[in-house]
């Protein structure tokens, strides 16, 4: 059974930092990646990183701030968020795939991240 569990959210002062971590079991994937959720609007794309490469991709509006890795060896995918903005505050969501393309099938339960101004 596959399971991604986040931790790391809360609550951060603009300009703070936050980690995020999502420790995945049941089976290996080719991608992983964040998405977050605001109040009131669609999910979105945050980042992603292939799992044996280690490619990375970025939303335009985290780049620069953000950074997606990886630790194989404990099967978790990290989300460094620094320079945080209110704008950021959001569900934050982990996401895996097995196949190298089409959409991720797996997802977390979600972490909350609040940025006060």
């Amino acid at each position: 059974q596959v399971q991604l569990v986040e931790s790391g959210g809360g609550l951060v002062q603009t300009g703070g930092s936050l980690r995020l971590s999502c420790a995945a079991s049941g089976r290996t994937f080719s991608s992983m990646a964040w998405f977050r959720q605001a109040p009131g609007k669609d999910r979105e794309f945050v980042a992603s990183i292939t799992w044996s490469w280690g490619a990375t991709n970025y939303a335009d509006s985290v780049k620069g701030r953000f950074t997606i890795s990886r630790d194989n060896a404990k099967n978790t995918v990290y989300l460094q968020m620094n320079r945080l903005k209110p704008e950021d505050t959001a569900v934050y969501y982990c996401a895996a795939k097995a196949a190298v393309t089409g959409p991720y099938k797996h997802w977390g339960q979600g972490t909350q991240v609040t940025v006060s101004s």
